[in-house]
């Protein structure tokens, strides 16, 4: 007999440290939000642990890189370090998706398969598409914390990144139609 997952599982999991990113971020500042931001990560993939016995990758990625980013910002108190976390993790995920095309693997295919029927040469476009979205959200989270104030890069983190990143996903609609497999 197998388990059902909570349905609240995976957004809590996925958006519960960023909200509560935002939230200490605008009570107490940068740096005990970056501790609640590792510390909430932490809990959440434990919770998913303990609920699902495996944690995924994506989440797991992310969370590494928020533990070793933001640490470097709490222990140097730069706020840089946390500013490019957003960057290197649209990077890796950019860099593993065209490793994966270059082996002849379109990567988002056993991440998204269960959900999405697609034909070979629609997961290979979908996922190049997705690289580059990545590689342009990379681009945009540096111009924005190089060129803004923090407190508009925490809102174009939490509200922005997410934002663009729900369009660009329903964007891709028409696309999905069109490399559709025929239900059997």
């Amino acid at each position: 007999m197998t388990q059902q997952k909570p349905g609240w599982l995976k957004p809590v999991s996925e958006f519960g440290p960023l909200v509560l990113f935002f939230v200490v971020y605008y009570k107490f500042g940068l740096l005990p939000a970056t501790a609640a931001l590792i510390g909430g990560t932490t809990v959440s993939l434990t919770v998913v642990w303990i609920l699902e016995r495996r944690i995924p990758y994506m989440p797991l990625i992310t969370a590494v890189v928020v533990a070793i980013f933001g640490g470097l910002t709490i222990a140097l108190e730069d706020e840089t370090w946390i500013k490019m976390k957003p960057t290197i993790v649209q990077i890796f995920f950019a860099a593993i998706l065209l490793g994966g095309l270059l082996m002849r693997r379109p990567l988002l295919k056993p991440l998204l398969g269960a959900a999405w029927k697609l034909d070979d040469s629609g997961w290979r476009k979908l996922t190049l598409r997705f690289a580059f979205f990545f590689i342009v959200m990379a681009g945009l989270n540096e111009v924005v914390w190089r060129t803004q104030s923090t407190d508009f890069w925490v809102n174009f983190k939490v509200f922005g990144i997410l934002g663009m990143t729900v369009l660009f996903a329903a964007s891709q609609v028409f696309f999905l139609q069109r490399h559709a497999l025929e239900e059997e």
